[in-house]
């Protein structure tokens, strides 16, 4: 099955796609927990060779609480793209409310010493409603 991804993002020639899923069977909605998985790829479109450097995340959940994660690289890593490259990775994003978004940035180094910050697309957290 295809990935389908939802949003998308570009800066300086830098895209991040983003599909995002709701995870029922990681979820325990009687005790108030609700988990998604999101998949992101980052296509290197420059002409430099870039290394991801840290990841900035705004969390909101259902209630308008703001939680901020920073950290160096994704998952472990701190992937190199070679211009024409990509780079897949999945996460994921526990909330106590069954809505939420995810929104945020990457700080990338380029091959000539320079630093930009890359857009990650505002993505909304939705778990499907269901029958009470």
């Amino acid at each position: 099955m295809k990935e389908l991804f939802q949003h998308t993002a570009i800066t300086d020639g830098l895209t991040v796609r983003v599909a995002v899923n709701f995870l029922p069977e990681q979820s325990r909605i009687e005790a108030g927990k609700w988990f998604w998985v999101y998949h992101i790829r980052l296509e290197n479109d420059t002409g430099y060779t870039l290394q991801l450097m840290t990841r900035h995340w705004r969390i909101t959940d259902g209630n308008g609480e703001v939680s901020i994660v920073d950290g160096d690289g994704v998952v472990g890593e701190q992937p190199v793209l070679r211009p024409g490259a990509s780079h897949d990775y999945v996460s994921g994003c526990p909330l106590s409310t069954p809505q939420g978004s995810m929104e945020g940035h990457y700080t990338f180094r380029r091959s000539d010493g320079r630093q930009f910050k890359a857009l990650i697309p505002f993505f909304p957290l939705a778990a499907p409603a269901t029958a009470g």
